[in-house]
């Protein structure tokens, strides 16, 4: 069960938690998810739960950086473009070509991008240095010893480790660990995540509006957040204000998720609050108020047999999505025991002043261009048009209800 957070432990006037402290709670209740093997084409996305090392030098041959031609650099010393260095041509190497070739003293070898050093050579003269010959060659300057050699060992050695336990395999990670040689992977798999708004006022895009109702936006955007957090997200259609429906909607998610998340429902006292009506018989959900604007109530614990992990976001949408990046966002990367658990971080200039209630800190949308951040007209939690043009969060911490104009803020870029 997840405890609350103690009054004055923690808190902002002994009531709200401190969002510190509800990041904390968080992940001290996230269990990482078990390693699994993967094939290295199904790896992006995924968190190294392995060092990945490499098993033989890399490169492991010594090779030719251009095309050109292998030399020995000392044949080359007194070149010129009155006086080159004229040098038989006596073979041509591709690369790929696995021949063993020798290069010897007083002639020179063609050679492709990527081909192996012929025996003997000790540098390339790129073509660019040379007039292209193919039975003989003149090269037009001195070629230093080592020119256009990629070494054995000169990118790792053997045994080296490439990539480090807890790293994000992003694309270029993918290649480092096939460049190694590896076909399967040990990863945390990314986390299957189940998404579900509540609400009467809710109905789907594409269906027509009447008076009262509004298309669901919020499950849409939090499956595609919880996508680019690197989760795989499942959406469930709109679950009207019912408790007695709400309970059997989030179980039935239960067998295909690792976390859960929903949004509205979680209004502090209000009569229509039935994801809360419909967890608190569980006894596994702890209802919170946090010193943070948007997104002051919410919910977060465990349900079903599994401890599946929930969120029970605001429902405004804003609020919805500030929440997502500040609390759920690092918990799906702890599922995947990885290091990256929050967004970075930039220090800025403010462009305009700004304002914020007393003993909350406000996460302002804004659009952060280099070294200034401009906040945007409209912060209310419902306008989700503005939250459209934003590319950050400005921060305004508890203690301050304005910021002037010029002032230095931190600010949180938004992916």
């Amino acid at each position: 069960m997840t405890e609350a957070v103690a009054p004055g432990v923690g808190t902002v006037d002994g009531s709200l938690s401190t969002v510190e402290a509800y990041q904390s709670a968080i992940l001290q209740a996230i269990t990482p998810l078990p390693p699994v093997r993967v094939e290295l084409a199904d790896a992006e996305g995924c968190v190294l739960a392995e060092d990945v090392t490499a098993a033989v030098p890399l490169p492991s041959f010594d090779n030719s950086s251009m095309d050109g031609y292998a030399v020995l650099a000392a044949d080359t010393d007194h070149s010129s473009e009155r006086s080159p260095a004229t040098l038989p041509v006596m073979a041509e190497i591709a690369a790929g070509d696995t021949a063993a070739y020798g290069l010897a003293p007083g002639t020179a070898i063609r050679i492709m991008t990527g081909a192996r050093l012929p025996a003997g050579a000790d540098a390339v003269a790129p073509v660019e240095w040379t007039d292209g010959g193919t039975a003989r060659v003149e090269i037009y300057r001195p070629v230093a010893h080592g020119n256009a050699v990629r070494y054995a060992g000169g990118d790792a050695t053997a045994g080296e480790t490439l990539l480090e336990k807890g790293v994000r395999l992003r694309p270029m990670h993918i290649a480092v660990a096939a460049s190694a040689g590896r076909t399967m992977l040990m990863v945390r798999p990314r986390p299957r995540v189940a998404v579900l708004s509540t609400g009467n006022e809710l109905t789907e895009p594409g269906t027509p509006l009447v008076p009262g109702q509004i298309w669901d936006s919020n499950s849409y955007m939090i499956a595609a957040a919880a996508r680019e957090a690197g989760a795989t997200a499942y959406r469930r259609s709109v679950v009207p204000d019912d408790p007695a429906g709400v309970l059997p909607a989030l179980e039935e998610q239960l067998a295909r998720a690792d976390l859960l998340i929903t949004t509205g429902g979680v209004s502090m006292g209000g009569e229509h609050d039935v994801v809360k009506a419909a967890l608190r018989d569980l006894g596994t959900v702890t209802f919170r108020k946090v010193a943070v604007q948007p997104g002051m109530p919410q919910g977060f614990g465990t349900i079903g047999a599994g401890r599946v992990p929930i969120f029970t976001l605001p429902g405004n949408p804003v609020s919805a999505y500030v929440s997502f990046q500040l609390f759920v966002r690092p918990a799906i990367a702890a599922l995947q025991d990885a290091r990256d658990l929050r967004l970075p971080g930039v220090r800025a200039t403010l462009t305009a002043s700004v304002r914020s209630p007393e003993g909350r800190r406000s996460y302002l949308r804004g659009v952060l261009d280099g070294g200034q951040v401009t906040p945007l007209s409209g912060q209310g939690s419902h306008q989700i048009a503005a939250l459209g043009k934003a590319n950050a969060l400005i921060i305004v911490p508890e203690r301050e209800t304005q910021l002037p104009q010029g002032e230095t803020v931190d600010v949180v870029v938004l992916p």
